[in-house]
């Protein structure tokens, strides 16, 4: 059997997993690529490793990622895993038998959307957070070769490209002359005029550059979404989080960039952080709408050994799922609403497999009433919406 990689978790990790997958070769290998931004993530690797060893009982079995590197030897004991390669080794060609001086860039064939990782690492201390443990400190791929790698993926086909790091908005401040990551998009999007549309991974609000500002609500080739680390919207909690911004940062942030241009704000929220009591859980209900925010990602807290909000007192657990499932629903409210306001809009919308589906500039989920070339930009024309996608035909 052939080789294959199975991915967990972010962005960034699928973006490593391309890359994986060229140095693997036409061994029978499976590669799970961990995740540990929270215990469900580590519960569901584990998940994913047994099914994959029933499935492959003949497959070298190895594991990589955040969950691998934070607890190497936890997953090395598993009866069903081979081999733990570390995060800092996992784009060594040698981890994978592979021979070449140097890892391949991903080139996500097959896929509409293509992923370039910029960053990697983070030098935050946010104290409910391990990815700092699995993926070390904050550093920066040089600009040049990250254009070079959105040129190759524009040649090959890829209509849009996702710019992708963990903490993204860290950028540059380790190469020679601290750029920053204002400049990366600025010098990407001179460089590389054939590139339709550029979209931006999760930013941390309190590190958006002026530049980035400016080009985010001014440069038509950057997609009109944002996806802002919020985490919380009460101070207190932000600041036991160790948060570098408050609330009132958040909003007036969001009403800057919505003053100059109609960008779809997403967040991350985090329900039943350590001490948090209704007023605060309903302070970050009430930032969907003080922040507009229509793509929201809920995570029920989750107690991660080692870190500082794990010697907090706990919320309950009954109480964090009470409280996830009301800011869902909350959120759902809004992104249905929003849904309902792009009826009769017409969208620009990158079509994806099997090619009656795509995403909108906006991110909005577009199903198409007769399928188009997949990997094609369209203009689609919005003629209805339910409570999570819009309906559209070709304008």
């Amino acid at each position: 059997m052939s080789a294959d990689v199975v991915t967990l978790g972010c962005r960034l990790n699928i973006a490593e997993s391309e890359t994986i997958r060229a140095l693997l070769g036409d061994g029978d290998a499976v590669v799970v690529n961990s995740c540990a931004v929270t215990a469900a993530a580590v519960k569901e690797t584990r998940a994913a490793i047994r099914r994959l060893r029933r499935e492959r009982p003949g497959a070298e079995l190895i594991v990589t990622g955040c969950a691998a590197t934070i607890d190497p030897a936890g997953f090395a004991a598993m009866a069903e895993v081979d081999r733990v390669v570390a995060n800092d080794a996992k784009l060594a060609p040698a981890s994978w038998g592979s021979t070449l001086p140097a890892a391949p860039p991903p080139r996500f064939a097959g896929h509409a959307r293509a992923l370039v990782a910029v960053q990697n690492g983070c030098d935050h201390a946010c104290t409910f957070c391990t990815i700092p443990a699995g993926r070390g400190a904050s550093r920066s791929v040089a600009a040049g070769a990250v254009v070079d790698q959105v040129a190759g993926l524009v040649a090959a086909g890829h209509r849009e490209v996702v710019l992708t790091g963990v903490d993204l908005t860290s950028y540059g401040h380790d190469l020679p002359g601290a750029p920053t990551l204002g400049s990366l998009v600025e010098r990407v999007l001179r460089l590389v005029p054939a590139l339709p549309r550029l979209r931006l991974s999760s930013l941390d609000s309190v590190e958006i550059d002026p530049l980035l500002l400016d080009l985010v609500t001014g440069e038509p080739r950057i997609c009109p979404h944002l996806h802002l680390s919020l985490q919380a919207g009460h101070d207190l909690i932000l600041k036991r989080m160790k948060r570098r911004h408050s609330r009132a940062d958040a909003v007036a942030l969001v009403e800057r960039i919505k003053a100059r241009r109609d960008v779809a704000i997403g967040a991350d929220l985090i329900a039943g952080f350590p001490t948090e009591d209704e007023a605060m859980a309903a302070a970050t209900r009430a930032l969907i709408d003080d922040a507009q925010i229509v793509h929201a990602h809920i995570f029920p807290y989750s107690s991660r050994a080692g870190t500082p909000a794990a010697r907090m007192p706990q919320v309950p657990p009954p109480v964090v799922r009470e409280r996830a499932a009301a800011l869902r629903a909350r959120a759902s409210e809004a992104k249905t609403a929003w849904l309902a306001s792009l009826v009769d809009s017409v969208q620009e919308v990158l079509i994806e497999r099997p090619g009656v589906r795509g995403h909108a500039g906006n991110f909005a989920e577009v199903r198409l009433s007769a399928p188009l070339e997949p990997g094609t930009l369209a203009r689609i024309r919005i003629d209805g919406a339910t409570e999570t996608y819009l309906l559209g035909s070709p304008s």
